[in-house]
């Protein structure tokens, strides 16, 4: 599932910033509703699955209000990839030597 969470995390960070550049003018307009409905699912799904992933790992109501908040904010999903790339990194287990 983290797996899963990560990727959708990245992809929904990098929609958004897509949606930025229509905004600043770098893409046409006229790709307005196809990248806002794309951006739209894929927010949609990166909540269900922080939702998933924050209960599958059972994490605090505030680690997954952290995680809603940067899906808000542009250039946020760099560090929860960071955060959640430490996460999985936890849930490898470390041979005996």
């Amino acid at each position: 599932m983290l797996s899963f969470f990560r990727t959708i995390s990245i992809i929904e960070g990098l929609s958004y910033l897509v949606i930025l550049c229509v905004t600043l003018g770098v893409i046409s307009r006229d790709y307005v509703f196809v990248l806002g409905m794309t951006h739209g699912v894929l927010f949609m799904v990166y909540l269900v699955a922080s939702l998933l992933a924050s209960n599958s790992r059972g994490w605090s109501v505030l680690v997954w209000l952290a995680l809603f908040l940067a899906a808000l904010v542009p250039f946020a999903f760099v560090p929860v990839e960071i955060f959640l790339r430490r996460e999985a990194n936890k849930a490898i287990p470390v041979p005996a030597s």
